[in-house]
């Protein structure tokens, strides 16, 4: 094997084959922004930052040079470089220890089909993380998580199987809508100028990462070349390529046999060599540690720190990190030791990342610092959760309406039922912040939005799904004002800065706490909170009392959720304790009968040694006859909004729950819950209208919905004011213009195995049965009328690209506004999709309202892939559909059909 040339002398370039042509008034920033070659030139600015970088790098020695190759990079205080952790999480809202603005989770965005609101959503979260960061400087919390100019996001892996845990944290299962939202939020979330990130966004998990999530610290995923370039591949090289990312988080798994993480198809041959990619690489948590631990790639840790550096991956993130674990720069001092790296290629890892923090504003000499420019202030504004509420509608997917919606609100009386009817922990997804703003349920917003109406909400039974925060407005602090005191105590003594490994956990058994608190303050529950403090160490307990005030009499879950530090005692007596919960495990609850206005006394410890003590205080108000009370509520309704679904607790992230439906993180089958079907039922028995309301991250079976209830809205996780923005839905003050950005399927058997990468019989690109709701489906409380399409095909022929324009019209009674989708038929060859999405635009319209619409195709939009994995515009016969969904579904759409008579291969 010949050796791959140097990272420098491997940014080259690469020319289209075939000129560039384009019609008259169709600009050429529009038609090929796609094609361009990836940029070889260093622009000034990061010149002088590579110089300034290169000359710190410089001054070093070789124990400050290793502790920077970790995600928890320590200061060096002679060279005047504060501490730095570059993870920081802000998928969907920034996560801090400040309230936040929750966002719906990402998949939520995609179904917007609104890539500048999806940009303006970034770009809202970016300004929120520059905040946290120049609050984390001001009290010196600048090693924790969270508090960094670089985020560990968006995440672009497509959602390929309904089953994956993660999908919610995605754009869906199409990998052009996913490159389109893909590159909004980078330039959201880095600002106008790359060269000068606000954030440093890092798309991720590069590549073919899309569960199961039981088997990703260890899978050999085989993937086939079509399938590589065609589905894994796109949405990462548009991120790079147009969106100009600084970053890319490698994956867990192996392709083809290599780790993600050392892989030299994806981290050189199609990164660096074709994509142009200047930034740096991050690895997934304990990615690195995978290639010799469970891939046995390489044969120990130094092998495997060798084998990721040489390809390319310049930052390891490692869990250890969390615990304060030292000794972890160990493997790369072995690694110099045996000469499988050298001191040039960690120098040049160096100044990869020491120049990000030059540009980004972290440290000074080439832009102002964030600190001069943000402040806390810039975190949870009322404009920024004035965005939330409007992701938030533009989200929801109207999927079925018999015309009970919208709502004649006037005196009317509405039951709400399901689990999530009066939830606020759902809205929030997974990857959020426990301190977002206030959240609204949908009773809650239901209330809002119809003050004329009467709005109840019927309690559920005791159900997997329970535990949401107890509010502030249900706790009442010692001196009678709302929430509960806090009192932090830090340690006595000095705690070591770094334990070696298994230390932490003897220091554990005999550290003792300060008997005086050294902050007291008010706080609106139990949080995560204590990084805003500079006076709290990072090894501290905080003990929080007060008093839980029910607000109706009955029966109540209540606990805590979190794991390992936290514990409760309730009315005077211990009450639950974390000691045996595990990462990722449901909220420990007991039930308990509590009358309404009474006091009950409240005192909850936690410990927190690496940051902030993280537990939370949960509770759900329960029925001991959720059928019986639903038949009483519905006898005096005059209609049932049914609020069920799931949560991001059980699809979620490697968890350990394995319960009827969901093991590991993934699920097992489409169908929502049992209780919750069987309440959907009993509802329908009582013959008044019923209206389901979903909340879900990936694809549930719909079909008894569609088939018996007379509405079905889609809400996903909608974020911080999901319940108003439903509400809103509900009563018309919103025409819903969201569109599903995933098939709905009737069931697993009608997948390929879960562990299958091929992506036959996947998707709506290559699924040949029935789906319950397709891709791009999506109702409107007015109508739209499209006329004929026009296509335009660029100077020199199609093979260049082509202009693709038509009229949609509002036909209906109401404002509304429609998602115009634009799919393409392809020439009959092998490789070629059933149709593929090749543009989106969202109109707003008037009554009677018409308005021009233009699309512009490169020739990627108009390639596919070769089954040996070569993109081409091939030759032939196209077809051409716009329209408010995909051709053939129950939506307006008009075609045109157009030749290409030119064969052209495009890069990789």
């Amino acid at each position: 094997m010949t050796h791959p040339p140097s990272r420098r002398h491997r940014l080259t370039s690469f020319l289209l084959a075939g000129a560039m042509l384009v019609p008259a008034g169709l600009s050429m920033d529009s038609v090929s922004a796609q094609e361009a070659a990836p940029a070889t030139a260093v622009s000034p600015v990061r010149a002088k930052a590579r110089a300034l970088a290169a000359d710190l790098v410089a001054k070093m020695t070789l124990d400050e040079k290793l502790g920077q190759l970790l995600n928890t990079a320590p200061a060096i205080p002679r060279l005047n470089i504060p501490a730095y952790n570059w993870w920081t999480e802000s998928l969907h809202g920034a996560l801090g220890s400040l309230p936040t603005t929750n966002f719906p989770e990402p998949i939520g965005l995609a179904a917007t089909f609104d890539a500048p609101l999806v940009q303006d959503v970034a770009g809202t979260i970016s300004s929120e993380v520059r905040g946290l960061h120049a609050l984390a400087r001001k009290t010196g919390r600048m090693g924790r998580i969270g508090t960094g100019l670089d985020t560990w996001s968006p995440n672009i892996n497509i959602f390929r199987d309904p089953r994956w845990g993660r999908g919610q944290e995605t754009y869906g299962e199409d990998p052009y809508l996913t490159a389109r939202m893909g590159v909004s939020f980078v330039e959201g979330m880095q600002g106008p100028d790359p060269d000068l990130p606000d954030v440093i966004a890092t798309p991720k998990h590069f590549a073919v990462h899309n569960g199961p999530e039981s088997t990703r610290h260890h899978a050999n995923v085989f993937v086939s070349r079509h399938d590589l370039e065609d589905t894994y591949l796109p949405a990462f090289r548009a991120a790079i390529v147009e969106g100009k990312a600084g970053s890319v988080m490698c994956a867990y798994n192996r392709v083809d046999g290599q780790p993600a993480c050392a892989s030299q198809e994806l981290l050189q041959e199609h990164l660096v060599d074709a994509w142009g990619f200047q930034g740096y690489v991050v690895s997934d948590c304990d990615a690195v540690k995978d290639i010799s631990d469970n891939h046995k790639y390489a044969p120990d840790g130094a092998a495997a720190v060798a084998a990721a550096m040489r390809m390319g991956v310049d930052s390891e993130c490692h869990t250890w990190t969390l615990s304060d674990t030292d000794g972890l720069t160990d493997r790369y001092r072995e690694a110099l030791e045996r000469g499988l790296i050298t001191v040039n290629d960690v120098d040049r890892t160096l100044i990869r990342l020491f120049s990000a923090r030059l540009r980004n504003g972290d440290l000074p000499g080439v832009r102002k610092l964030s600190t001069d420019t943000s402040s806390a202030a810039d975190v949870g504004t009322s404009a920024h959760g004035a965005l939330a509420l409007k992701a938030a509608e533009e989200s929801l997917v109207l999927l079925k309406n018999n015309g009970i919606l919208p709502f004649q609100t006037a005196g009317m009386k509405v039951a709400v039922i399901g689990p999530f009817g009066d939830a606020t922990r759902v809205l929030r997804g997974n990857y959020s912040s426990t301190i977002s703003a206030r959240p609204i349920s949908v009773v809650e917003g239901l209330r809002q939005a119809m003050p004329k109406a009467s709005v109840s909400y019927v309690p559920f039974g005791e159900t997997v799904t329970d535990g949401d925060p107890v509010p502030e407005s249900a706790l009442i602090s010692e001196d009678g004002k709302p929430g509960l005191t806090a009192r932090y105590y830090n340690v006595v003594g000095t705690p070591p800065k770094l334990f070696a490994p298994g230390k932490l956990d003897e220091y554990l058994k005999t550290v003792k706490f300060s008997e005086k608190p050294v902050v007291t303050r008010r706080e609106r529950s139990v949080d995560g909170r204590s990084l805003d403090l500079a006076q709290v160490s990072d090894h501290h307990r905080v003990v929080w009392t007060g008093y839980l005030v029910p607000p109706e009499s009955g029966t109540y879950r209540l606990g805590l959720s979190g794991f390992q530090s936290g514990r409760m005692d309730f009315d005077g007596k211990p009450f639950v304790d974390l000691k045996d919960a595990k990462w990722g495990s449901l909220p420990t609850m007991k039930t308990v009968t509590l009358e309404k206005g009474h006091r009950y006394p409240v005192r909850i410890i936690g410990e927190a040694h690496t940051g902030t003590a993280g537990i939370g205080f949960a509770w759900k108000r329960i029925s001991n006859d959720p059928a019986g009370d639903m038949r009483s509520a519905a006898q005096a309704a005059d209609v049932l909004v049914a609020v069920v679904g799931l949560t991001s607790d059980l699809e979620a992230e490697e968890s350990p729950i394995e319960i009827p439906g969901f093991k590991g993180g993934d699920k097992t089958t489409l169908d929502i819950p049992a209780d919750q079907q069987k309440l959907l039922e009993q509802a329908k028995a009582t013959g008044k209208p019923l209206i389901v309301v979903a909340m879900n991250g990936s694809p549930i079976n719909l079909s008894w919905a569609k088939d018996n209830a007379d509405a079905i809205l889609e809400a996903w996780y909608p974020g911080q004011s999901g319940g108003l923005a439903i509400a809103n839905v509900l009563t018309g003050k919103v025409n819903p213009t969201g569109r599903l950005p995933l098939t709905f399927y009737r069931s697993v058997e009608d997948l390929p195995p879960f562990d299958d990468y091929d992506m036959k019989g996947r998707t709506y690109r290559y699924f040949t049965g029935k789906a319950v709701y397709p891709f791009g489906y999506g109702l409107s409380y007015t109508t739209f009328g499209y006329g004929p399409v026009a296509v335009e095909p660029a100077g020199g022929g199609a093979h260049n690209g082509l202009r693709v324009t038509t009229q949609v019209s509002n036909t209906g009674q109401r404002a509304g506004g429609d998602a115009v989708q634009l799919y393409l038929d392809f020439p009959d060859a092998p490789g070629t999709p059933n149709i593929a999405l090749r543009g989106f635009q969202k109109v707003s319209l008037q009554p009677g309202e018409t308005r021009k619409v233009t699309f512009d195709l490169s020739p990627r939009d108009l390639s596919s892939v070769t089954p040996d994995g070569v993109r081409k515009v091939l030759e032939g016969h196209y077809k051409v559909t716009v329209g408010g969904g995909q051709p053939g579904f129950d939506n307006p759409t008009q075609s045109a059909d157009f030749s290409v008579d030119k064969a052209v291969t495009l890069p990789k």
